[in-house]
């Protein structure tokens, strides 16, 4: 009973924590700036060794963004932001540096489709008058048709050659976004109008094509928010029945990438990765604003989002630093190091709690930490570079579905997290465990080997087996039948 009351007043105490930084979520409105910006939010960054059957010779990036999305998020539902651009970025040589970059633009075209009213031809108000889809080309009821480039840059993102993707198939350099599925009347087979989105695609400097998806799919974080933010109201050592997933009605956007092992990497077969959003240095309002132009984006692009490990602003970066370090790029973080060597968290909960008979870990500097986010494991996949960045060993061999393991490392399973991260890695509960100090001798964070969850589980069987993984959208209304 004792282990079950230290371990509960633990959990809640976390929570307590959790609550007071301002993050929903995986890497969901983590910071106070770009919570003003849902367009160019990262909230989820994924990167794993492909295992659906027979790609085994490739990578898998998904980077997700605009966080939170309803389906019947109408009527203007939830296009990218043209004027930004979205950026997946690899580290191949261990600088801490980008050596490719995939830089992702879109751009909205207005169809303006009228009706003739009273002999007057008037605008409609909504993004579609009629069904879409199932092919690439149906989109002639569709109000706003969403496209973009994709180009792959070698060397700094900025002055490094940049050269545009093109379809496999056609040659084409501008591709189709799938509308969001704003419901089953206006879309009936969603999933087969999606999967016809999945673009084969020509990487310059690339002998193998890889695939694409840009497109909006079923939010693939799991927590139970709404229990942790009702003062707990979950059993934190766990229900086998498990815990409420509270963001599982939820859409996110999608940047998905299949990408030939041989394309990615350089001296070693490990490589760091990260995502990154930027926005022109300016932007002046107009007071007539039109649907291509609301405003005056001018001015240099600016980084304000970046992700790669989950939780990692969340939960180390002090809320002073949180805007920074969205600002910020791996080669420089020297700069918040001490947040990491040197956790709050633990701290804060000891202060709270040591009465009840947690312990902080007392390893200082934290090298478990400086391991798991800032160079990598041992033997697994560490390299020179100190850079919080997602780190995937390529040469590891990816486990199917039915082999994957939840806890991933932790349990064994090093062809996940934080060997990368696969959809089905519960990176939840292993953040809560690693901060205690999971990875540290228990004689030195006694907390770190309690079972620790928020009750939500997730594993691969959650997902699709196949590129792009993450399951088609909950649509806006299921149509009647």
């Amino acid at each position: 009973m004792r282990f079950i009351k230290i371990a509960s007043t633990l959990l809640l105490g976390m929570f307590v924590i959790f609550t007071s930084i301002p993050a929903q979520a995986s890497s969901h409105r983590e910071a106070p700036f770009i919570a003003e910006l849902p367009k160019v939010d990262g909230t989820d960054f994924y990167i794993f060794n492909s295992y659906e059957n027979n790609r085994q010779d490739f990578v898998t990036i998904l980077a997700n963004y605009q966080p939170l999305q309803d389906g019947y998020g109408g009527p203007n539902f939830f296009a990218l932001d043209p004027d930004a651009i979205y950026e997946i970025h690899i580290d191949n040589n261990s600088d801490a540096k980008e050596d490719i970059t995939f830089q992702f633009q879109a751009m909205n075209t207005l169809n303006d489709i009228a009706l003739d009213i009273g002999g007057k031809m008037i605008s409609v108000p909504f993004i579609n008058v009629g069904g879409i889809g199932p092919g690439i080309k149906d989109n002639m009821a569709t109000n706003v048709v969403e496209t973009f480039t994709a180009k792959v840059i070698k060397g700094n993102r900025r002055t490094g050659k940049a050269q545009l993707i093109s379809n496999a198939d056609n040659r084409e350099t501008v591709f189709v976004k799938p509308t969001d599925n704003t419901g089953d009347k206006s879309i009936p087979s969603y999933e087969t109008y999606a999967k016809n989105h999945i673009y084969n695609i020509n990487i310059p400097g690339c002998s193998m094509a890889g695939r694409m998806f840009v497109g909006q799919r079923k939010e693939g974080f799991v927590v139970d928010l709404g229990g942790t933010f009702d003062l707990v109201n979950l059993n934190p050592l766990g229900d086998p029945r498990g815990g409420i997933n509270t963001i599982a009605d939820k859409n996110v956007t999608s940047f998905a990438l299949e990408v030939p092992k041989a394309c990615l990497t350089g001296t070693t077969p490990i490589i760091g990765a990260w995502t990154t959003s930027s926005l022109p240095q300016s932007r002046v309002f107009g007071r007539t604003p039109s649907f291509n132009a609301p405003a005056a984006e001018r001015g240099p692009l600016v980084q304000v989002s970046r992700l790669s490990a989950p939780l990692v602003n969340e939960l180390f970066i002090g809320i002073k630093d949180k805007n920074k370090f969205n600002a910020s790029e791996p080669k420089d973080d020297s700069q918040f190091a001490d947040y990491v060597t040197n956790p709050t968290l633990p701290a804060v909960l000891e202060l709270l709690f040591g009465g009840a008979g947690y312990k902080a870990p007392t390893a200082f500097p934290r090298t478990d930490l400086v391991a798991a986010f800032l160079t990598g494991l041992k033997d697994l996949n560490q390299n020179s570079a100190v850079a919080e960045m997602l780190r995937l060993n390529t040469s590891t061999t990816a486990l199917s579905a039915s082999q994957q393991k939840p806890l991933a490392a932790l349990d064994g399973d090093t062809a996940g997290f934080p060997n990368g991260r696969r959809p089905g890695d519960d990176v939840v509960d292993i953040a809560l465990r690693v901060a205690s100090g999971a990875l540290l001798p228990e004689d030195k964070a006694p907390a770190g080997k309690l079972p620790l969850t928020d009750g939500a589980f997730v594993s691969a069987s959650d997902f699709d087996e196949e590129f792009p993984y993450l399951k088609a959208p909950l649509p806006g209304k299921v149509a009647s039948k």
